[in-house]
């Protein structure tokens, strides 16, 4: 419970820190920050092929995986085929942080599982088509919308909301150790 707890509030803190980071950056230069999963993060219940269907990912945008670093880990694999049959016995890159970025530096395909077996079968991958860089005359989003949808404050422009946000990473910051 407390795994599960301590999970969500990863994912907390990234959309926290996300926001603050992007609320004043504007334009295509910066890229798109996709939280995989949104709210629920890297998991089942997250459903992770259909959160990733309708996304538009560029050169320059961020993956951010959150996920229990105690109980899960993530891999990259290299072919189609790996990716399909599960096979994770030759990845290229393993993330077990807990809250791992991924910048998407070119075109191309990427292929992110479960590093548990079970996990992966049972539908935990994400498969990137990686497309061109934002073109100058493109508006890409700083953030996913949806995953702030909860978080963000009905007037931005104060000050008082910004302080709040950094106050709540605090707290959860220096609480974290103390829930596992």
């Amino acid at each position: 419970m407390a795994t599960s707890f301590s999970g969500h509030i990863g994912v907390l803190v990234l959309a926290t820190l996300l926001l603050l980071s992007t609320e004043n950056a504007g334009g295509a230069a910066q890229g798109t920050q996709h939280v995989v999963g949104d709210d629920h993060g890297w998991d089942l219940s997250s459903n992770v092929p259909a959160w990733s269907m309708n996304r538009i990912f560029r050169v320059g945008d961020n993956i951010w995986f959150a996920y229990s670093a105690a109980e899960e880990s993530i891999l990259e694999l290299q072919t189609k085929e790996e990716f399909e049959s599960c096979d994770l016995s030759n990845p290229i890159q393993m993330y077990t942080y807990g809250l791992d970025k991924v910048k998407l530096d070119e075109q191309g395909t990427r292929y992110f599982v479960s590093g548990k077996p079970n996990q992966c079968r049972k539908g935990l991958k994400l498969h990137v088509e990686v497309m061109p860089s934002a073109q100058p005359g493109e508006r890409a989003r700083p953030v996913s919308a949806n995953l702030f949808k909860a978080l963000a404050p009905e007037s931005s422009d104060s000050i008082y909301c910004r302080a709040s946000y950094l106050l709540l990473a605090l707290i959860i910051f220096v609480f974290i150790p103390y829930l596992s």
